[in-house]
């Protein structure tokens, strides 16, 4: 066992260093560490769980998700942005409607993993 010592007289206790290292060898770079965590965090809101879900389905237009969601076609549009952002869905324009739809089809297999985990 090591005893580590960190900021003043905080003490950490270290019973397999060996196993510290690889971890930190291993461990993701802080920036991707952040943007995954950014991820999930955006996709952790019901709402716009609720869209990824409907657009696995097929592209839909922000009136219809609107709809679905029982919610002004201001907030869909408000989430929908928060989801380009993060380049979890894209749009493409056909006369005045704009029309969403996953970006990949990552997107749709995140959540499915999370179903399934949750149903478990």
């Amino acid at each position: 066992m090591i005893i580590i010592k960190t900021r003043g007289e905080t003490r950490v206790r270290c019973i397999h260093q060996d196993r510290i290292e690889k971890s930190r060898l291993g461990a993701l770079a802080t920036e991707e560490n952040n943007g995954m965590a950014a991820l999930f965090k955006t996709m952790g809101d019901p709402n716009r769980l609720k869209i990824l879900w409907a657009l696995g389905e097929g592209e839909m237009c922000v009136c219809d998700l609107a709809a679905l969601l029982n919610s002004s076609e201001s907030a869909v549009s408000h989430q929908l942005r928060l989801l380009r952002q993060m380049a979890l869905v894209s749009n493409r324009r056909q006369g005045p409607v704009l029309y969403y739809r996953l970006n990949d089809d990552h997107i749709h297999a995140l959540i499915h993993i999370a179903l399934e985990h949750t149903r478990e």
